[in-house]
C-alpha cells in the first residue's frame, strides 16, 4: 500500500496537471479575459480577445503602410526598404505567376493584405501573454472565406457566369465521366476553402500547445524538467519561422485558388 507521502505528491501533480492544462487551454482559446504582465482585462461580451488582438493587427499593418513606410523618398531605404522587398516579391513570385500579369496586378494589395495582415498576427502570437489570433479557427476560416468570395464573384466578374460554370468542365474528356468530375470540381471549391482554414489554424495552434507543454514541465516538476525550457526555446525559434512560412503558404494557395478559376484554360 502506497504511503501518505507518496499518495499526497500524487494528488499534488494531479492538481497541478489539471490547472496546467486549464492555463493552456484558456490561452489557446478565445476568453473574455486578458492577462497581461501588469493588467488584467476584463473584456466585454460582445469583444473577446482573439477579436481584439485581430483588431490590433489590423491597426498594425494600416500603421506599417501608412505612417512608417515613407514612399515620398526617392531611395527607399530602412524599413520603407523590407516592405518594398517584401511586396514586389508578393507581386512577382505569386500574384503574376499565378494570375497573370494583369490579375496579378490587380489583386497584388489583397494577395499583400493576407501576407502582412497574418504575418503580424502570428507574430503577435510569440509575444508573451498574446494569444495567436490565427490559432482560432473562426479567423483563418474568415480569411478563407474572403478568398472564396475573390474565387467565385472574381470569376463570375472577369469570365461571366457561364465562364465560371465551364472552370468546372476539363476540356478534352468523354461526356460520361463529366457527371463525375463536375461535382467533384465544384465540391473542391468548398475543400480549397477548408484547407485554407486547417492549415493556417491547426499549425498555429499545434506550435503554441506545444511550447506551453514543454514549459508546463518546469511547473510540474521543477528543476528536473529544466532541459525542457532549452527545447521550447528551440521551438520558439522553429514557430517564428512557421509564422513566415504560413503567411506565405496561404498567401500562395489564395492566388493559385483564385488563378485557377479566373484562368481555367490553364
Amino acid at each position: 500500500m502506497p504511503s501518505p507521502l507518496l499518495q499526497t505528491n500524487a494528488v499534488s501533480l494531479a492538481d497541478k496537471n489539471e490547472a496546467l492544462q486549464e492555463f493552456i487551454m484558456h490561452h489557446v482559446g478565445d476568453p473574455h479575459d486578458w492577462a497581461l504582465p501588469f493588467v488584467h482585462l476584463e473584456l466585454p461580451s460582445f469583444l473577446s480577445v482573439h477579436r481584439l488582438v485581430l483588431v490590433l493587427g489590423a491597426v498594425l499593418v494600416v500603421l506599417l503602410f501608412g505612417v512608417l513606410y515613407r514612399k515620398k523618398d526617392p531611395v527607399p531605404r530602412g524599413f520603407t526598404n523590407v516592405l518594398e522587398i517584401l511586396v514586389l516579391f508578393i507581386r512577382d513570385q505569386i500574384a503574376i505567376p499565378s494570375l497573370g500579369d494583369a490579375d496579378g496586378r490587380r489583386l497584388t494589395p489583397l494577395l499583400c493584405t493576407f501576407f502582412f495582415l497574418i504575418l503580424c498576427l502570428n507574430l503577435m502570437g510569440m509575444i508573451p501573454s498574446f494569444p495567436a489570433a490565427t490559432g482560432d479557427i473562426s479567423v483563418t476560416a474568415a480569411l478563407a472565406l474572403v478568398t472564396l468570395g475573390f474565387m467565385v464573384f472574381g470569376a463570375i466578374y472577369r469570365n461571366g457566369i457561364g465562364g465560371f460554370f465551364m472552370a468546372f468542365v476539363p476540356k478534352g474528356v468523354p461526356w460520361p465521366i463529366l457527371f463525375l468530375i463536375v461535382p467533384i470540381e465544384i465540391m473542391g471549391l468548398g475543400f480549397k476553402t477548408l484547407a485554407l482554414t486547417i492549415r493556417l489554424f491547426a499549425n498555429m495552434l499545434a506550435g503554441h500547445i506545444v511550447i506551453f507543454s514543454l514549459l508546463g514541465m518546469m511547473y510540474l516538476f521543477g528543476l528536473l524538467a529544466l532541459p525542457m525550457v532549452f527545447l521550447a526555446v528551440g521551438i520558439g525559434f522553429l514557430e517564428l519561422f512557421v509564422c513566415f512560412l504560413q503567411a506565405y503558404i496561404f498567401t500562395l494557395l489564395s492566388a493559385l485558388f483564385m488563378g485557377q478559376l479566373y484562368h481555367p484554360s490553364h
